[in-house]
């Protein structure tokens, strides 16, 4: 009887610490903190060009290839040659004279000083040479670029032509032109809510000066097969905003080179913008 009063007991600690076990799980996960929210998935974004751009870029003086700078020649007498200086004189040796004769012998006197001593000629004397003035170079002149160098801007050697050639519009081109209007645009784009608002779509013309800024007001349309009856109270508000958007954009920052691509612009705002 004892033995079965001991393993019931070990029973009711084993259930305790169980119920105290699962009731921690529960609150820890009651007090963790929230997950962070999942990234919405970038839409892909769709551009359309304007129809109506030229498809060739232009310049004032238009020329197909222009003439490659050309290396002057250098001239043979473009630096004067130095005068060679003229090498110093030997010293010249000159001949000991003979010594002289011995004076006859007289006789002393108190007053008498004794003779001075004769000059050592035993070395010949040597001539002071005389300076020759040097002959200063003269300093070059003239220019080392002749007359027959050819200045130009291209790369072509079988054209006279010296200006500029128009610059090429390409495909690399006009993907950098289309992302700059985006980019300009995009930050002041804002597409109005409601149901299916998503599905409007709205085409907006507009004309640029030089400078890039608005020539006239922008015109703005709703494409047709965008419009359903449940957006159409939202299909004038999608104008508006898109207009708004090219007004704050604008002076447009845009190359110069290729002002005929954009100077007028027809642009499909919708919410992928």
């Amino acid at each position: 009887m004892g033995e079965a009063t001991t393993l019931h007991k070990e029973d009711r600690a084993g259930l305790i610490v169980a119920v105290a076990l699962h009731v921690g799980v529960v609150a820890l996960l009651l007090f963790q903190p929230a997950p962070p929210p999942f990234p919405e998935r970038e839409e892909r974004m769709t551009v359309s060009l304007a129809s109506e751009v030229s498809l060739e870029a232009t310049s004032p003086n238009p020329a197909p290839e222009a003439r490659a700078a050309i290396a002057p020649t250098l001239s043979d007498q473009s630096v004067e040659p130095v005068e060679e200086l003229p090498e110093p004189a030997e010293p010249v040796e000159i001949a000991a004279p003979p010594p002289p004769a011995p004076p006859a012998p007289t006789r002393r006197t108190a007053s008498t000083q004794p003779p001075a001593p004769d000059r050592d000629r035993s070395r010949p004397d040597k001539p002071t040479p005389t300076p020759t003035p040097a002959t200063t170079p003269k300093k070059a002149e003239g220019s080392r670029i002749g007359d027959d160098f050819l200045s130009g801007k291209g790369s072509s050697t079988d054209t006279d032509e010296t200006e500029a050639p128009a610059p090429t519009f390409g495909r690399r081109e006009r993907a950098a032109l289309s992302s700059a209007i985006t980019r300009q645009l995009r930050r002041h784009w804002t597409a109005p809510a409601g149901a299916d608002a998503e599905l409007l779509r709205s085409e907006v013309r507009w004309s640029l000066n030089p400078d890039g800024s608005l020539r006239g007001r922008p015109r703005c349309t709703n494409i047709p097969s965008s419009v359903t009856a449940s957006n159409r109270p939202q299909a004038a508000l999608h104008c508006e905003r898109a207009i708004r958007a090219v007004q704050l954009a604008a002076p447009f920052n845009l190359p110069e080179p290729f002002y005929n691509r954009w100077k007028d612009l027809v642009w499909e705002f919708n919410r992928r913008l």
